[in-house]
């Protein structure tokens, strides 16, 4: 397939405004206001003096699958939420993509995998998730309770779709959220995210 020159150009420079906004770790994460899946406004700063993780899902994705049929991304969530760690899955996929779910439908499916987010934001715009630079579903972060962004990256090690390889996967997410609340810096504070790219909105 012959891509023109104006579409090839358009991705470029949609590559480079996603890597020029995307959040540094070290520095202060970006904040947002935005509506969650049950309609209300939530905002990173209703949640200073806590640790945060944001997110990204879509439960279109095979990688997606892979860390919520398994069971490991619900119970990540959970291990997070019992250690007073707030966290919020985000939605950017745009409302013209095939696999796009209403909030509605997004919030069963979450509930039928056990997931236990604080709230899910829906970034129908591509806002927060452009801010962000996430790419992938997942996309992960952990912002500390001063509001640096302490992690950025995958999950874990293992950039498979095989639920098998969670066994023997080093769970970056955990660690990272092990380190920062015993008041230790992150020994790994970035890795390359994997999973589906994020259909945003144009």
């Amino acid at each position: 397939m012959k891509i023109s020159r104006k579409t090839w150009i358009a991705t470029l420079l949609s590559a480079a405004s996603l890597a020029q906004a995307a959040a540094v770790v070290g520095q202060p994460a970006p904040a947002f206001s935005i509506s969650d899946s049950q309609g209300k406004t939530v905002s990173l700063a209703d949640y200073k003096g806590k640790h945060v993780v944001l997110e990204w899902i879509n439960p279109g994705c095979p990688f997606v699958k892979k860390h919520y049929d398994s069971g490991n991304m619900p119970a990540t969530q959970k291990s997070a939420a019992d250690k007073g760690v707030v966290w919020l899955a985000v939605s950017s996929t745009a409302k013209s993509a095939s696999d796009y779910l209403p909030p509605p439908q997004l919030e069963a499916w979450l509930t039928s995998k056990q997931a236990a987010p604080k709230a899910t934001l829906m970034d129908d715009d591509g806002k927060l998730g452009r801010a962000y630079g996430a790419r992938t579903t997942p996309h992960m972060y952990v912002i500390d309770p001063a509001g640096t962004l302490v992690y950025a990256g995958a999950i874990d090690s293992k950039p498979t779709a095989n639920p098998a390889d969670i066994k023997t996967a080093t769970n970056y997410v955990s660690q990272a959220l092990g380190e920062t609340l015993a008041g230790k810096p992150v020994s790994r504070p970035n890795s390359t995210a994997y999973g589906c790219t994020i259909k945003y909105a144009s």
